[in-house]
């Protein structure tokens, strides 16, 4: 694990430029998680009873108790390896797929996430050097007019913003505001950090950093969907300041029931993700 000095990254948009890597974050992210998930599903007691079921009468057609009790078990495997990306979501998203050129629209005229950690002289120097990045690109995105405007657009409204976090042009991490919103409510997705930088605040500082942008332009409650599984995500957003929906807020109950989020699901509607709320 290298050792971070926070104060050196920059919170900045998702740039065309940076899809490759942040494609590869996203990888290492999911890495492990389907198959949480899937042995999650498959240690349920309604599916266990299932799969007991189905194998006694296959051991009374095929005659063999190991093909019995492997073949249910492999064919419920291979189903679930093909349904869960699409009930899931990318990393806490509402849909199994992500347009990453919409995320990255106009992604230049944005400004960076409030990093709390700068020094004066340290986010002068990052500004200057974010102006040379884009006088550099200038001439790639004048080729890139052609795109259709309109097009692009509604692939942003669609796709969400994506912000990571560099530092001298390494992308370490990366987090998303889901295209999907209702008035006053957001979506935090696709929160990962490269295995390097773990445990160094990191993880923490993007959210932070969205939290303060969402607020601003009018946000007042934020969801997170974590992985039905995931012990470290659930303790990751606690320790932020969430709670998990349905525990008790204070004196808000008909807001909880008014803007009450749908946990993802998937086989047999058993739930795959947990839905973790903060008001801001």
């Amino acid at each position: 694990m290298v050792r971070l000095d926070l104060g050196e990254v920059v919170l900045r948009r998702m740039q065309e430029k940076d899809i490759e890597a942040v494609k590869a974050l996203i990888k290492e992210g999911c890495e492990g998680m389907e198959n949480r998930l899937i042995l999650h599903l498959l240690t349920r007691p309604l599916a266990l009873f299932m799969l007991a079921t189905l194998s006694s009468i296959l051991r009374c057609v095929l005659h063999s108790f190991i093909l019995a009790l492997v073949i249910p078990v492999f064919i419920l495997i291979i189903y679930l390896k093909l349904t869960i990306p699409r009930s899931v979501g990318i990393l806490g998203s509402s849909r199994p797929y992500w347009d990453y050129v919409g995320s990255s629209y106009h992604a230049d005229t944005e400004p960076d996430l409030p990093n709390p950690y700068f020094n004066r002289a340290k986010l002068i120097t990052n500004q200057e050097k974010t102006k040379r990045r884009k006088k550099a690109k200038e001439k790639t995105t004048n080729e890139r007019e052609q795109v259709d405007e309109d097009e692009l657009k509604e692939r942003a409204k669609v796709a969400g913003e994506a912000w990571v976090a560099d530092s001298d042009g390494e992308i370490m991490g990366c987090v998303a505001r889901d295209g999907w919103s209702r008035d006053g409510v957001c979506r935090i997705c696709r929160l990962v950090v490269q295995s390097w930088y773990r445990r160094e605040g990191l993880g923490r500082l993007l959210v932070q950093g969205l939290e303060s942008k969402t607020k601003q332009s009018g946000i007042r409650r934020v969801y997170a969907h974590v992985p039905f599984p995931s012990r470290v995500g659930e303790a990751f957003f606690r320790r932020l300041g969430y709670r998990l929906q349905g525990e008790t807020a204070g004196t808000e109950g008909e807001e909880e029931d008014e803007d009450y989020e749908e946990p993802e699901k998937g086989w047999l509607g058993f739930p795959l993700t947990k839905v973790f709320v903060k008001d801001l």
